[in-house]
């Protein structure tokens, strides 16, 4: 290290740099995009808890999806908020590599249970007479602790690889969390082998899972094609589209983020694109889910009813 080279305590998260008045004006809608990413996803998980109609592997696994959504948006929503209608904007370092740990940990595990969800899907509707058999609660228990032992493991290869490096300045971070790729700008080292590394765990946690998915709905959609009933094959394509529809958005914001060419405003661009896996994607998938999915709105109105009988 040079002589000019010291450690950071603390980093200064810059977050949108736009006049005070549109700050103000972004910290109401984020606020209020948070409180509904938390409570739609939490309906989803009260209502899957609550009707045993909805204990079924689709379900839990919806349950997990929400949990992770919560957390992603927990994680890096409030220092955003913060850091709009704050003017002190530091963060300690130690809490900042903590935020970026959590970060990777969720959105690995997001990858992994879409993925998984998937599989459930194609079980369902191309091997359904053994559905029961293949997705027992053993087997579905066995998939979610994989995910996110799995996930938070991968994580922790990133947070090591992080940990070794010195840090030494600039003391800024030119986002509004503390995202890996802006958290390596503060190294006063070489960082090339932490971007191979996330340029592989990107190929494996997000290519990987994607060609799985799209070969899992490729041999979903010959399955329902070959459904002779035009209400058989209506009801299958409802119980898969709401999950596209999660994956595309999903996928295709990190798979551009984070594989895609740079741009000239790269920057900006992580931004923006940091939004959809923070707030907008954990809002959009229950209202994604809850609705195009009868079984759902079903659930809500028993439980409605049975909050008014009592």
């Amino acid at each position: 290290m040079g002589r000019n080279q010291t450690w950071i305590t603390e980093v200064t998260l810059l977050g949108f740099q736009v006049d005070p008045a549109l700050e103000l004006f972004l910290f109401g809608v984020f606020s209020l995009l948070y409180a509904l990413t938390l409570l739609g996803n939490g309906i989803i998980v009260g209502l899957i808890c609550l009707d045993s109609r909805l204990h079924t592997p689709m379900y839990f696994f919806l349950s997990h999806l929400a949990v992770i959504d919560m957390s992603y948006a927990s994680n890096n929503v409030p220092k955003m908020l913060a850091t709009l209608v704050s003017q002190n904007r530091t963060i300690s370092f130690v809490p900042c590599i903590m935020q970026t740990f959590l970060f990777l940990a969720f959105a690995h595990a997001e990858c992994l249970i879409l993925m998984v969800m998937s599989y459930d899907r194609y079980v369902a509707i191309c091997h359904p007479l053994r559905y029961s058999v293949i997705m027992s609660w053993r087997v579905c228990t066995v998939l979610a602790i994989t995910s996110w032992v799995f996930s938070f493991l991968l994580a922790l290869v990133h947070l090591v690889l992080i940990l070794r490096l010195p840090f030494c300045g600039p003391h800024e971070i030119n986002h509004f969390f503390c995202e890996i790729l802006s958290v390596l700008k503060l190294a006063c080292a070489d960082t090339r082998l932490n971007q191979v590394v996330i340029f592989a765990a990107c190929v494996f946690i997000l290519l990987g899972p994607l060609c799985l998915v799209l070969v899992s709905y490729a041999c979903i959609l010959s399955a329902i094609l070959r459904i002779q009933s035009g209400e058989g094959r209506r009801k299958a394509f409802s119980t898969c589209s709401s999950h596209l529809c999660v994956v595309g958005l999903f996928f295709g914001s990190a798979i551009v983020m984070y594989m895609a060419p740079k741009s000239r405003h790269p920057e900006e661009q992580q931004k923006i694109l940091s939004l959809f896996y923070s707030l907008f994607n954990p809002m959009l998938n229950p209202l994604i889910y809850s609705l195009r999915n009868a079984e759902v709105k079903g659930a809500l109105r028993r439980v409605k009813w049975e909050q008014r009988s009592m």
